[in-house]
């Protein structure tokens, strides 16, 4: 293995024993020994894949505070806080393959994912920021910033190391104005601030003009793709919101204002606000607004988001 692999591999293994998951350390110990073993057809492999649904559990793995900063320094942009013991495993399968024979990798993934279950497809996605030649797993990454599975969304877009480090802008943008499209947490996506430009926020302003037109809510995270020098559009926008009725999307605009460094408006807005808005104001301020501070005025994780009404590819 790689030292990456055999790091994580090696993290994988103490979480789920940390976890107290010793029925699916031991099965996954031996299961990749036979993974990794000169000679496993693709289609084995994907079996493995999905027989270990049979040893692991299927509940959070639930990683200690401390794991989940060194798997952040182990590899910048993946945050395993969100992963399921049965993802841990079959990752670990997954890095076991990547170790076996480099060359023939991309089609045993490519095996993999065309049987995969929906819990599979969110194990095989996480899997992907962990592989030698990530060039080789772009196209794959872009298959999954256009599903409509909220799960397999998430696993390929949010709190992995993949989409901004290797995907290009127009993929990126895709990624994360499907992020809105679906109610997906943009401000979990790995590295969405250093990768803010004048494009993705002419396509959010787009997406704010047209929920208006319908009458449907603006997601607070809406604002978080609005940096750098405003335009009359964007401050427009963000005016007509702060006159709303929807604090939450309220609190994302006041975010926003202090993103494109409107400190004397948010001083203006913050001489009558009151509660969790003028909190918000204060924060934006005083510069504690990016993509982090988002998270705070997100749409509630398990909530469900309003339908769309077509198709966002």
């Amino acid at each position: 293995m790689t030292d990456l692999l055999q790091t994580v591999d090696r993290w994988l293994h103490e979480t789920l024993a940390a976890g107290g998951h010793q029925k699916a350390v031991e099965w996954s110990d031996h299961e990749a020994s036979k993974v990794s073993a000169a000679g496993l057809s693709d289609a084995q492999f994907a079996q493995s894949i999905a027989l270990a649904s049979r040893f692991a559990p299927r509940g959070p793995l639930a990683p200690s505070t401390q794991a989940c900063q060194v798997a952040g320094g182990t590899l910048p942009g993946w945050n395993p806080e969100r992963w399921t013991g049965l993802e841990a495993v079959r990752v670990r399968l997954v890095l076991a393959r990547a170790a076996a024979e480099d060359a023939t990798l991309p089609r045993a993934i490519e095996e993999a994912f065309r049987y995969a279950d929906e819990g599979e497809l969110c194990a095989l996605y996480r899997s992907l920021q962990f592989l030698p030649g990530p060039d080789r797993f772009v196209w794959r990454a872009g298959e999954g910033c256009r599903t409509n599975m909220m799960s397999v969304f998430e696993a390929n877009g949010c709190d992995t190391a993949f989409p901004v480090t290797h995907l290009d802008d127009i993929a990126w943008r895709q990624l994360c104005v499907k992020a809105l499209f679906i109610g997906a947490p943009l401000w979990r996506v790995s590295g969405f601030d250093g990768r803010v430009d004048a494009e993705l926020g002419r396509m959010a302003l787009d997406l704010v003009e047209e929920r208006r037109a319908a009458g449907r809510a603006i997601s607070p995270e809406l604002w978080l793709c609005l940096k750098g020098e405003p335009d009359e559009r964007a401050l427009r926008a963000l005016e007509d919101e702060l006159t709303g009725e929807d604090e939450l999307s309220s609190r994302g605009a006041a975010l926003a204002l202090g993103r494109l460094g409107r400190h004397d408006r948010l001083r203006e807005l913050a001489s009558s606000a009151k509660g969790p808005l003028l909190e918000t104001i204060q924060l934006a301020i005083t510069d504690h607004h990016d993509q982090a501070a988002f998270g705070a005025v997100s749409i509630p994780e398990g909530a469900t988001p309003t339908t769309p009404t077509a198709t966002a590819d």
